[in-house]
């Protein structure tokens, strides 16, 4: 089959080559059929009327974003704006005062533009209101005592192990609460732990009386080394003697009366993973020892709280030995040194090996809490002791508000010359 000369026209060169072009079109346009023609006229006319549509928008000031949440009036910057907690200005046309977060209560409403405003409505979006933690005072002095807990710890020249809890926040700040230190006379606390657990199976009682004898005659600190032979004791006495006097005669008699067995066996039921109680751990010589009496800040602050809480034994002998640790000591040291007026403490020390320890339940106004200072390797005995008090003084300005300390008021002057006269 041959093709036709006229099927594809030729272009010819020259002058007459547009009037050449627009006669092949007009040929070609005649060979579409007419309903297909027609189609593509509407089709004309609809581009040519969007193109219209989008002109006079654009010059009228209108934009055209589908994307734009119109309930809102927001689009797609402002969104991102307000997710950043930024505030978006109104436009110059219709300044917009800028909106203050209120403290407490619901987001305020979006700012509408002013009468007359020719401009699209702006909003001002306030800043999310901060969360209550950042807004707490309270967190925020806590905070800054430990700061300076740990400010005074870092220049300490021994080793140091401290545990502060809150009783009734449940706060709680630690320095290597999990070190191991020798005990020295805070072992005295299970001890008497565990003699409760004796009253409590019936076998001992409170009134029991025990003799004094030379096998349990002990050197060091307490009273009852100078009594005689034979001296009768009842427990509740020899306790008062063991924690208030730290009394190492009458730790003896205590042990001897339960048995050592009978003591380690109950260092596991009250929660003791890491404190521990031997014969060697109790010498009073100065040097190492085979077996030490190791305990933790951690594990010291565990027992008073349980203590505390009524939950060392039973709430019967828990109160009781509470009692026993309040009895003031004959001299304040350490964390009961300057103790502001109306507090109480409830605290055992401990002194041996050149480790100074305190261990102690504050009662105070503001609300009670425990802390515990374990030290050694100390310079001398008196810097450890300064040491722990400083840092109990730190406790006391958080606790007391941050006013002057009450432990040198006119009351207690009163008092001092009273007891003088």
């Amino acid at each position: 089959m041959t093709r036709r000369e006229d099927d594809t026209p030729s272009v010819p060169s020259g002058a007459h080559a547009p009037q050449a072009a627009v006669a092949a079109a007009s040929r070609m346009s005649h060979r579409i059929p007419p309903r297909v023609r027609l189609r593509l006229q509407r089709l004309d006319l609809m581009l040519v009327a969007a193109m219209m549509v989008v002109t006079v928008s654009y010059a009228l000031g209108y934009r055209l974003d589908w994307r734009q949440e119109q309930s809102l009036g927001l689009g797609a910057a402002e969104e991102e704006e307000e997710a950043m907690g930024a505030q978006i200005p109104a436009p110059a046309a219709a300044a917009v005062p800028p909106l203050v977060a209120p403290a407490v209560g619901p987001a305020p409403a979006l700012a509408s533009a002013p009468e007359g405003a020719s401009a699209p409505v702006q909003t001002a979006i306030v800043p999310a209101v901060p969360s209550a933690w950042a807004q707490n005072a309270e967190q925020a002095e806590w905070d800054k005592m430990t700061e300076e807990l740990a400010r005074v710890v870092a220049r300490h020249p021994g080793r140091v192990s401290i545990v502060l809890k809150d009783l009734r926040t449940q706060r709680a700040w630690s320095y290597h609460p999990d070190d191991l230190f020798p005990a020295a006379s805070l072992i005295k606390v299970p001890v008497m732990i565990s003699v409760f657990y004796k009253i409590s199976t019936g076998e001992l009682s409170l009134q029991d009386r025990f003799m004094l004898r030379r096998a349990t005659r002990v050197g060091g600190s307490g009273s009852l080394k100078w009594r005689p032979d034979g001296t009768r004791l009842t427990a509740e006495e020899l306790l008062v003697h063991m924690i208030n006097e730290s009394d190492n005669t009458a730790t003896a008699m205590l042990i001897d009366a339960l048995g050592l067995g009978y003591v380690q066996q109950q260092f596991p039921r009250m929660g003791l993973l890491y404190t521990g109680i031997y014969p060697e751990g109790m010498s009073i010589k100065g040097g190492r020892v085979a077996h030490e009496n190791y305990t933790t800040a951690r594990e010291m602050t565990m027992l008073l709280e349980k203590i505390y809480r009524g939950e060392a034994v039973d709430k019967y002998s828990s109160s009781v030995m509470l009692d026993i640790l309040k009895k003031p000591k004959a001299v304040p040291s350490r964390l009961a040194k300057g103790l502001p007026f109306g507090w109480e403490i409830a605290h055992k020390t401990g002194l041996l090996r050149m480790a100074c320890h305190d261990s102690a339940i504050f009662f105070t106004p503001q609300g009670d809490y425990a802390m515990t200072v374990l030290t050694g390797q100390n310079r001398s005995y008196q810097a450890a002791k300064d040491f722990i008090s400083r840092l109990g003084h730190i406790t006391f300005r958080y606790y007391t508000g941050g006013e002057r300390l009450a432990h040198r008021t006119h009351r207690r002057r009163q008092l001092a010359s009273r007891s003088a006269s």
